[in-house]
């Protein structure tokens, strides 16, 4: 039975099994997209359309379990692991030829905590994701200017918008990030826990590493008490109050 032919680390090719794909299909929560399949040409898609590459596998991850899983599967067999988490960098460094691609982009989940004035948010996230959820709140992130950009490219590049002159970049707000290293393990990074993971240039150049949640603090956009409805962001500190 033929097998898959996949690129290695070290630019070369070896051969999985078609047993071994399979069985690493199953072991996935979301799903395993081949060449060919129909969803294909729409998963390897990215903001700048002049990239054309075509990784071999895709996983459409739904879960941190998946996360490690496609982490493992691509070290232990040596292969050349792209993450793609809002797909926006313009060089496309989210897509491999011939590799593992591990697409986090159905990974959009925004939890939004008032009291403290904090949010995380996974690392499919894009931008618009989290300001649908602040907003309901009177609340905002210090994010970047357009809201199809990811969170995780924005925030590991630093992160300037909107509101950076006065509550500085994106990277100065994170108040923690749940990784998953190159050996398969999910860290806590933050000044307080697993602090020599906290450097975000770091992070960003491990060829495998994962951020899957990350934690944000909040600026307060408009008193609840005296809006009669949601917040709309309209650009930088102005807001208005739905009637």
């Amino acid at each position: 039975m033929a097998g898959l032919q996949i690129k290695t680390r070290s630019n070369g090719e070896i051969t999985l099994q078609e047993e071994t794909v399979r069985k690493f299909k199953e072991s996935l929560r979301g799903e395993l997209i081949r060449i060919g399949d129909a969803r294909y040409d729409d998963a390897r898609s990215i903001w700048n359309a002049m990239i054309d590459r075509r990784p071999a596998l895709i996983t459409s991850c739904l879960g941190v379990a998946d996360v490690v899983t496609c982490v493992n599967f691509a070290r232990e067999h040596g292969i050349t692991l792209s993450i793609k988490g809002g797909g926006h960098n313009i060089s496309g460094l989210a897509v491999c030829d011939g590799g593992l691609m591990l697409d986090m982009s159905r990974m959009r989940g925004v939890w939004v905590d008032p009291s403290t004035r904090t949010a995380r948010a996974q690392g499919g996230c894009l931008l618009g994701d989290v300001d649908r959820e602040t907003q309901i709140h009177g609340l905002g992130a210090v994010l970047g200017f357009i809201s199809n950009t990811g969170i995780a490219g924005l925030t590991l590049g630093g992160g300037f918008g909107y509101l950076t002159r006065r509550f500085g970049w994106t990277s100065d707000s994170v108040l923690s990030m749940d990784v998953v290293t190159a050996g398969g393990s999910v860290v806590r990074a933050s000044e307080k826990r697993t602090a020599t993971s906290f450097g975000l240039s770091a992070a960003a150049a491990e060829w495998s590493r994962a951020s899957s949640t990350g934690s944000f603090p909040l600026g307060l956009k408009s008193s609840p008490a005296q809006s009669r409805g949601p917040p709309r962001m309209l650009a930088g500190c102005s807001t208005c109050t739905a009637a």
